[in-house]
């Protein structure tokens, strides 16, 4: 008895070390939407027009999913696909021999356990192989993933008379956002945030070829405009037009409390004054990268104490909840309207937005920065 008990913890505790993660949710999603993506995926590069009746569509979309997985896979991995395809129908599908003494022939439905035990091996063969592949895909990712986490920062430098507060999601394993606070030589901080066009590793290398260009910017010029042109002719000279970034990048005087700023195609920032205005800092201008010279418009604001910056990429008000709703542009502003500390308003924002989203996966990469200057603090009175 005990040594069956022992049986049943054992199998309970595999059953449940092997459904971990699986909800209904997950179990719905699969359904609802996994399923129609992965059709698209697969039906993409055919440009065959679908039938309207529903045989002949069900019939299309069964040779489009075939064709569809067939060539996505190795020549020699396709051919045991075919194969396999073909064991299952000959291991369901049993003729007589021909009969020409006027019973003629028939065809019935009969289990050949020879035929299907190919078949499954053929097709468990595809997938075991097919998924090597994906972990050895997903290792070299993870060090991409690690390499990309080193660009950013993970602790914000110590700020002189400010507080930050700040975060960062990839929508995949690489992400295309980046974000940093960097000294300069004379002693300001250059506050950056960018979205680099697409998502995954194109996304990710293009982050990284504008982290290291800014570096060397900063030593050359600091000034918004140079650094903005800089950025927009290494980005232009990949040669790829659809290589493009936004950016906003701002330098902090931290004792005057002057930003000088330019926004080239990213979501305008937003500064709560302490009164409680709410100002966008930004003009519309065009990402880094489209043409060989952008135009610039750099201008000026002064953080005065108890102000508060909130910097973000356009994957926060652009995610949408299972009902297809945006967070919008105006809940974050609402969000923002109440003062109080940097850690505080970017909690505030995270969880509005994570009961927002709900369980919709995360589509686009997101940042949050928040910084405030602070309040003087007045002198000690005279013992």
């Amino acid at each position: 008895m005990t040594q069956a008990r022992r049986y049943v913890e054992q199998t309970k505790t595999f059953l449940k070390d092997y459904t971990e993660g699986a909800d209904a949710d997950q179990f719905r999603r699969l359904f609802d939407r996994d399923v129609a993506d992965a059709y698209e995926v697969l039906a993409r590069d055919r440009d065959e027009r679908e039938p309207e009746d529903g045989l002949a569509r069900w019939l299309h979309r069964a040779k489009v999913l075939f064709l569809g997985m067939s060539f996505k896979l190795h020549p020699t991995r396709r051919v045991i696909f075919a194969i396999s395809l073909l064991l299952a129908l000959v291991g369901m599908i049993d003729t007589d021999p021909v009969s020409f003494g006027g019973e003629g022939w028939s065809v019935s439905f009969e289990f050949s356990p020879l035929y299907f035990l190919a078949s499954i091996a053929g097709l468990v063969l595809i997938l075991v192989m097919e998924l090597v592949d994906r972990i050895r895909v997903r290792d070299e990712l993870e060090v991409a993933r690690q390499l990309q986490r080193d660009l950013l920062p993970d602790q914000v430098p110590h700020v002189a008379g400010y507080d930050v507060a700040h975060s960062y999601r990839t929508a995949n394993t690489i992400g295309g956002d980046y974000y940093d606070l960097l000294p300069t030589p004379d002693g300001r901080i250059a506050v950056v945030i960018g979205d680099a066009s697409g998502h995954g590793i194109a996304a990710g290398i293009l982050m990284a070829i504008a982290n290291a260009t800014l570096k060397t910017a900063l030593d050359l010029d600091p000034d918004p405009e140079a650094v903005m042109q800089l950025l927009n002719r290494a980005l232009f000279r990949t040669g790829d037009r659809r290589a493009f970034m936004t950016l906003f990048y701002g330098l902090l005087d931290l004792e005057a409390g002057e930003l000088d700023y330019a926004c080239a195609g990213h979501p305008f920032p937003l500064l709560r004054r302490a009164g409680g205005e709410i100002l966008e800092l930004g003009t519309g201008q065009l990402p880094l990268g489209m043409r060989p010279k952008v135009e610039i418009a750099p201008a000026r604001v002064r953080l005065e104490e108890g102000d508060l910056l909130l910097l973000f990429s356009d994957g926060l008000p652009e995610a949408v909840n299972a009902a297809g709703e945006a967070f919008g542009f105006e809940r974050l502003r609402t969000l923002f309207a109440d003062a109080a500390s940097p850690q505080r308003i970017h909690d505030r924002v995270l969880i509005a937005f994570d009961q927002h989203r709900g369980t919709e996966a995360l589509t686009d990469d997101l940042t949050l920065v928040v910084l405030a200057k602070h309040l003087a603090t007045p002198p000690p009175p005279p013992a």
